[in-house]
């Protein structure tokens, strides 16, 4: 009888006309967004790789990826889960449901197996729509990777499906979330805009304070689980960390959610009584109290953002860049040859050298004869650099050291100084 209740429920979720006009806006939101950023010259810098999505089309994939994992994919799930059991309350169905052959629990299931399939399948339009529209429109040119390294066109199709894929597991969970919102609060608003506020909780608390296993711990951080598999060498152990947390999210809500609804009487008129505001207020109560504990912990334990560690994938990512640099401007490098240089990373406000934050300066000590052939020196690149809690980074240097925003090749083409804006990532575990 789960199989005949998914097919039910499919069939009810797929003729709603919010399930309609979010597939829609998964089929061309894309190709709307590429379509206007093909007519600007403006990129969206702050967005991880932003700096180069006229270059390649990409890239232009994981921008969108960071933007949905962001606002989108909390959103899908919620319109996909929220209204799933509290239309039965609005409704005053569930004694007509429950009289039927079928069990409570396999309602429970078929209705969650329905939702679920719906969020992984417009998580699924949506990257296919992305990654059509940006690399026939932008172009299949080679991408650079969070490690300044260059994902070749066949490897980067591989990897842009591989980092999509991974964002199915936390929009499992946050549709586990929106699942939860929907059974104990018998009301489809708070199901439908409980996963887009959670989520939104979430990039505030990444912002606070530097502990790396409680950023880890919150299910909206495993939606940079990509960023591993993006990077030259593959961080497995945060993947491994991210899936774990996921699973236990999504065992915990869905859990929680049949717990309530196995225990909860139908009888008389109780299915119809609507939404329980005193509950509800309670629970928003206990919500923002959680939610200051949250911000408390968050300051708690060790961080993974230490200067040795920034130094480190720096100096790795501005050797790739410099490569590429030479590589454009028709001065390749020896296969084996390395870029000799070291890098040393201070805080502002800390002497420590520990923790996120926007007051980072790198300075890179280059021999200007390592990769160039010119006369053998030594040379000194500053960047301001911007750290955030799950260690990816934003670098910016000054044009009278590094070169303008544009560079021009040896047969005249204009192309982005890879030096100017570095973007990276190194593993905090």
């Amino acid at each position: 009888m789960t199989a005949a209740v998914f097919r039910a429920e499919w069939r009810k979720l797929t003729a709603q006309l919010s399930t309609r006009l979010l597939t829609l806006v998964c089929a061309l939101g894309p190709l709307a967004y590429v379509l206007v950023l093909k007519t600007q010259s403006g990129v969206p810098t702050d967005a991880l790789l932003g700096v180069w999505v006229h270059t390649s089309g990409f890239s232009v994939v994981f921008v969108l990826l960071v933007f949905a994992g962001s606002w989108g994919f909390p959103v899908l799930a919620g319109v996909a889960a929220g209204d799933s059991f509290a239309s039965e309350y609005r409704l005053g169905t569930w004694k007509t449901v429950l009289t039927r052959s079928a069990t409570r629990g396999e309602v429970f299931a078929g209705k969650v197996l329905a939702v679920v399939a719906l969020s992984e399948a417009l998580v699924a339009l949506l990257a296919l729509s992305s990654l059509v529209s940006s690399v026939f429109i932008i172009g299949r040119q080679p991408a650079v990777g969070i490690s300044g390294n260059l994902v070749v066109s066949g490897h980067a199709v591989l990897v842009v499906l591989l980092s999509w894929l991974w964002d199915a597991l936390p929009v499992l969970a946050f549709t586990s979330l929106a699942v939860l919102f929907s059974v104990a609060t018998r009301s489809g608003i708070a199901g439908v805009l409980g996963p887009v506020l959670v989520g939104f909780a979430m990039q505030l608390l990444a912002l606070v304070g530097g502990s790396t296993w409680a950023h880890l711990l919150l299910v909206g951080s495993a939606f940079d689980g990509w960023h591993a598999i993006v990077s030259e060498h593959p961080q497995y152990d945060l993947l491994v960390v991210s899936a774990a947390v996921c699973v236990v999210w999504t065992a915990v809500c869905l859990g929680t959610a049949w717990l309530i609804l196995r225990g909860r009487e139908f009888a008389g008129t109780v299915e119809g009584r609507g939404v329980d505001w005193p509950r509800l207020l309670r629970g928003s109560v206990a919500a923002i109290g959680g939610l200051a504990l949250a911000a408390f912990a968050c300051t708690w334990g060790p961080t993974g953002v230490t200067g040795d560690r920034l130094e480190a994938s720096f100096t790795k990512t501005f050797s790739n860049l410099v490569r590429y640099q030479q590589q454009l401007l028709g001065r390749p490098a020896p296969p084996q040859s390395a870029l000799l240089a070291y890098t040393t990373c201070s805080r502002a406000t800390n002497d420590t050298n520990e923790g996120p934050g926007g007051d980072w300066t790198c300075s890179v000590q280059v021999l200007t004869s390592a990769v160039t052939g010119a006369t053998p020196g030594q040379v000194s690149v500053p960047y301001d650099v911007d750290v955030q809690s799950n260690g990816c980074y934003r670098a910016q240097a000054p044009p009278a050291v590094v070169g303008t925003k544009n560079l021009t090749t040896e047969d005249g083409r204009d192309v982005l100084n890879p030096l100017l804006t570095i973007y990276g990532c190194f593993n905090t575990l």
